[in-house]
């Protein structure tokens, strides 16, 4: 069970540019596993207008249904900013639906950090064009 995972299997977010692109390559991935693999077992998470979201595994499954809904995704980093307990970022993601066509929109994920695991997640994101009529 995810929510007892242990500290040596989590993987640490550090906010730098790294952290950033490591954490989304696990995004991109479609990895909903090793996704919650980045927060703390309280975690906070909410996803655009969604309503949030807590603890590991119901963020897990909460982000594989995501996943269900897109073929695939691409995040591109486009700045962050990180104090000692928060950590933001501005980006863009293009999503690719399940009949090929693609959809690019600006996001800003907002983060509070406790130690180098995420202890509240959200992004704000316009998802419309996503699931609009194309």
């Amino acid at each position: 069970m995810l929510s007892g995972m242990d500290t040596a299997t989590a993987r640490p977010f550090q906010p730098d540019r790294d952290g950033w692109l490591r954490l989304f390559h696990t995004i991109d991935a479609r990895d909903a596993t090793g996704f919650v693999e980045y927060l703390t077992p309280d975690a906070q998470f909410r996803f655009g207008n969604a309503p949030a979201v807590a603890g590991r595994d119901a963020i897990r499954g909460a982000v594989a249904a995501f996943f269900d809904t897109i073929a695939g995704s691409h995040h591109e980093l486009l700045g962050t900013w990180a104090g000692d307990s928060s950590a933001v970022c501005e980006g863009r993601v293009t999503y690719t639906r399940h009949d090929g066509t693609a959809v690019g929109v600006p996001f800003v994920n907002v983060f509070e950090l406790r130690g180098a695991r995420i202890s509240q997640y959200r992004i704000y994101i316009d998802l419309s064009p996503l699931f609009g009529a194309h």
